[in-house]
């Protein structure tokens, strides 16, 4: 079974390729996972945060963004005594910012899933790369997203830190297209379009 070369690394990483990279996620404690744990690899490996993750749940109360929002200095020196996680204020306290940031556009957009889709117009853009040198870091699309964080006060959330939150939550398909994985999400991302055309039409008739 042919796999992206980086699945091959290890265990954890072929698990974490098979099963969840690139599938699309609509639920919002998922999405602020995953952008919380891509800001915590800046300067990392994927693998380091993967084998993390479990801490990292553990110590930020499963990504509750409210209660996390919440979090005062005394919760950011517990942190930064508990090995499970990166040990780094400043991505520490980036996290607690970043619940609050998450909040209001939860208030302002009904969701977070809502307003970050709407970066790739609500469907995944699939690619069709050949090998995983051609894959970019960042794309206008990463570019629009990260400059709109940032105003909106998120920390951690660079244009590739952004590609890299996209290609996790599906919102591009950048699975090399001899990978296994890259036809299963096509036909997926296919199959999904073809039913919400249809209730789009049924409702409009």
């Amino acid at each position: 079974m042919k796999r992206c070369k980086w699945a091959n690394r290890g265990e954890i990483e072929q698990s974490y390729h098979d099963d969840e990279w690139g599938v699309a996620i609509h639920d919002d404690r998922s999405l602020f996972e995953f952008l919380i744990l891509e800001g915590a690899q800046a300067g990392l490996s994927w693998s380091t945060i993967l084998k993390k993750r479990e801490g990292y749940r553990k110590a930020f109360h499963d990504f509750d963004a409210r209660k996390i929002s919440r979090y005062t200095e005394k919760d950011v020196s517990r942190l930064l005594i508990n090995p499970e996680i990166i040990r780094n204020r400043l991505k520490i306290t980036a996290t607690i910012t970043n619940a609050r940031a998450f909040l209001q556009l939860q208030k302002e957009f009904g969701s977070f899933d809502n307003y970050i889709w709407r970066f790739v117009n609500g469907k995944p853009i699939r690619n069709s790369w050949k090998k995983i040198t051609e894959i970019p870091s960042s794309t206008p699309e990463s570019d629009a997203m990260s400059k709109d964080l940032q105003k909106r006060g998120f920390k951690f959330v660079g244009t590739t830190i952004c590609y890299a939150f996209m290609q996790a939550v599906g919102m591009v398909n950048d699975h090399v297209v001899g990978c296994f994985r890259y036809e299963e999400l096509k036909n997926k991302s296919e199959h999904n379009e073809s039913v919400q055309r249809i209730a789009r039409k049924s409702g409009s008739g």
